[in-house]
């Protein structure tokens, strides 16, 4: 009786040839895809894995976890990795990990196949999820097997090996770049990209409109959000409401795609110690983050909003290194949602030929006096204590000058 596998199955021209090979080496292969919200054909893509082989598809609709259960918490920490990179790619694996772990505990059987390389991070992500969900997985990952790396060099080798063996592929030999797209951004990597000095064409981008090409006209919102999660979108220039985690998010990826909100072409640093050249579109992600950290500054008291933000380094490099399932983890996702039981409130937003940005804010919740802050009323304010109070800040400045005598 055959081994049954849980692949990792995307529909391109890795996966199927890894579709194929598992099944020559005399596996029971069934293959599931996740549906994050990538522009992806699951129908044509299920009929080519029955075709090739494979004994069952499973196809899950995981956009509602997605949004509500990993990109909300990354907003809630203001997660941006490297001050940069809002992990879109990094946020999904450790769904899409989950739910393949599920699978195969139903279907009986604890190994499970992946297609991603072994230069990059997904590897990593994928097994780590996998090992703490399930730790007595057994684990096929190709492009770390020397059998199958000395059969298969490179695209050429895949695509003769497809031809050989009648899989239906549309790739080349020639690839311009590689792909990943889900509902929190698309990424481009790889191919003419991985020469730092190459300029990205205006052709590549798919999210997102050039914002030379963007309206004229300024797009107003305003975005709710209750305990650091947005719960409504009001389009003000159309009065249109929307709500609903996932709702919301593509009406945000929608107004941010007409406006050319959320490029970004960087150098970023992989967990496995190679410098990756990356261009990303993350819209709604773009206008969120800017959106929440704005309801933050009314909302957090100072010392918690510096802590905090002290904190979200290690948490976007604990997402981006995939120690999503991890104790540290668990521990700063805890102080994060403690620090957003009082982040209500609404921020309105203007967008506008690629920028998004704050243009008023109001909450319940706010810590802002307007009496203090005023320069007109003293509000219970006595700016003499002002002057002892810097008095003893300087202290230390002061001590620190041994040329002058301080007795």
């Amino acid at each position: 009786m055959s081994k049954k596998v849980i692949l990792a199955y995307s529909g391109g021209l890795d996966t199927s040839v890894i579709l194929k090979w598992l099944m020559v080496k005399g596996y029971d292969v069934i293959c599931y895809m996740a549906d994050v919200g990538q522009d992806e054909d699951f129908s044509k893509a299920k009929s080519k894995a029955l075709s090739i082989g494979a004994s069952k598809v499973y196809i899950e609709d995981l956009k509602e976890e997605f949004v509500k259960d990993y990109i909300f918490q990354a907003l809630k920490a203001n997660a941006v990795y490297e001050g940069k990179y809002l992990l879109g790619t990094s946020l999904a694996r450790p769904l899409i990990a989950k739910k393949q772990v599920e699978i195969a505990k139903k279907e009986g059987t604890k190994i499970v196949a992946h297609g991603a390389t072994g230069k990059g991070n997904d590897q990593v992500r994928f097994e780590l999820a996998f090992m703490k969900l399930m730790p007595n997985v057994e684990i096929i990952s190709p492009w770390k097997d020397p059998e199958f790396l000395s059969q298969f060099s490179g695209r050429t080798d895949l695509i003769s090996y497809a031809k050989e063996n009648s899989i239906p592929i549309s790739s080349t030999v020639q690839k311009p770049y590689s792909m990943d797209d889900n509902l929190m951004h698309i990424s481009y990597e790889a191919g003419l990209l991985e020469d730092p000095k190459y300029e990205a064409k205006q052709d590549m981008f798919k999210k997102t409109v050039s914002p030379k090409e963007a309206p004229d006209e300024e797009t107003r919102i305003m975005v709710e959000f209750e305990k650091g999660i947005p719960i409504n979108v009001v389009n003000i220039t159309e009065n249109k409401t929307v709500s609903g985690a996932l709702q919301l998010f593509q009406y945000l990826n929608q107004l941010g795609s007409q406006n050319g909100i959320g490029r970004i072409d960087i150098v970023e640093n992989r967990f496995v110690g190679i410098k990756s050249r990356g261009v990303y579109e993350t819209p709604a992600g773009t206008i969120l983050l800017k959106a929440h950290l704005d309801i933050e500054g009314i909302t957090l008291d100072r010392e918690l909003c510096h802590l905090k933000d002290m904190l979200m380094p290690k948490f976007a490099e604990l997402i981006y290194n995939g120690f999503w399932f991890s104790p540290e983890f668990e521990f700063l996702s805890a102080a994060i949602n403690k620090s957003q039981e009082n982040v209500d409130g609404k921020v309105y937003m203007t967008l506008y030929k690629g920028n998004a940005y704050a243009t008023a804010r109001e909450s319940g919740k706010s810590l802002y006096n307007q009496n203090i802050a005023s320069m007109d009323k003293s509000g219970g304010y006595d700016q003499t204590d002002a002057k002892g109070f810097i008095k003893i800040n300087a202290l230390r400045l002061k001590l620190g000058d041994h040329d002058e005598d301080m007795g």
